[in-house]
């Protein structure tokens, strides 16, 4: 959990002096549909992993 902790903070101070905060708001939710592209992209992988790979 302190990997977790450490990209928290990480994130955190990315945007403390950054501005415009317009600028920071739009990096702030591209970020987060970033992470869920992601997982959702693993997750893709999984359920396919274990019902097989049939297309």
């Amino acid at each position: 959990m302190g990997t977790l902790l450490h990209f928290k903070n990480l994130y955190l101070e990315a945007f403390d002096d950054c501005k415009p905060s317009f600028v920071v708001l739009f990096l702030k939710g591209y970020s987060i549909f970033c992470a869920v592209m992601f997982f959702m992209a693993v997750y893709g992988f999984l359920y396919r992993a274990f019902t097989g790979f049939e297309f």
